[in-house]
């Protein structure tokens, strides 16, 4: 698992040609520090982490809010239809996501937001597993709290934000950790709706080191390095929770 990353960061600081070498080098003979400048030399990387720092920030606050506010009605809430609902909100796990593509896609022209950060953030604030995720925590918690709060006036609302949401807190961070690295990642849908530089997220501006014909490697893999490396600090800081999320689905 973690072979990928040596290999990365060893790519990284070679010559383009050990990078292309056959058979591979795996130690490079001088480091090529400067790879690293030529990334800020060759894009506006700071500009790119900017516009991903906003939708990853956005689009995770937007999906623990409303995935949260749908699981509670899904787990909490009697209704009619409500398990229909849910099976219908569960089959668009079983589709694959290319096919949202053209009418999402659609939908961004007719409202003008093609070369805009809206246009990667508002399809990414809700998901199908999110409030899959979040509703298995919220089944699981007794119902007495529920009966109690409600018999100290609570409504919906409020037995939501004060007693529910504070006890799927290892879910959140689960589904937060999960957002995070899904919307820090994603590269189809930005270069989809995004060809100004002014509103690339580091996915896609990354890729615009790929050419036609030459691909500078060394180059290529030193900004991969320095776009992961946040989301590997993020992750060594919380894998604890985020193990935890995943490994609890109700409550004890």
């Amino acid at each position: 698992m973690v072979f990928p990353f040596i290999w990365m960061l060893l790519t990284s600081i070679k010559t383009y040609a050990e990078s292309i070498h056959v058979p591979p080098v795996i130690f490079p003979k001088d480091f090529q520090w400067t790879n690293y400048k030529a990334v800020f030399t060759l894009l506006p990387f700071f500009k790119f982490m900017f516009n991903t720092v906003i939708v990853t920030v956005i689009r995770t606050v937007g999906q623990l809010f409303l995935c949260s506010l749908a699981a509670y009605a899904f787990a909490r809430i009697e209704f009619p239809g409500r398990n229909i609902l849910f099976l219908v909100a569960l089959s668009v796990l079983m589709v694959p996501g290319q096919v949202f593509l053209l009418p999402q896609y659609m939908i961004m022209v007719k409202l003008g937001w093609l070369n805009t950060l809206q246009a990667i953030i508002v399809p990414g604030l809700f998901s199908a597993f999110g409030t899959f995720l979040l509703r298995q925590f919220f089944m699981g918690l007794p119902k007495e709290l529920e009966e109690a709060a409600r018999l100290d006036g609570c409504n919906h609302f409020q037995i939501y934000w004060r007693i529910m949401l504070p006890l799927a807190k290892p879910g959140l961070i689960a589904l937060g950790i999960f957002t995070t690295l899904w919307s820090w990642n994603e590269l189809m849908w930005p270069m989809i709706v995004n060809s100004s530089p002014d509103s690339m997220t580091l996915a896609s501006g990354l890729s615009s080191l790929q050419g036609q014909y030459l691909t500078n490697y060394p180059v290529l893999m030193a900004g991969s390095f320095l776009a992961i490396l946040p989301m590997l600090i993020l992750f060594i800081i919380l894998q604890k929770q985020f193990i935890e999320g995943i490994a609890i689905t109700g409550g004890k």
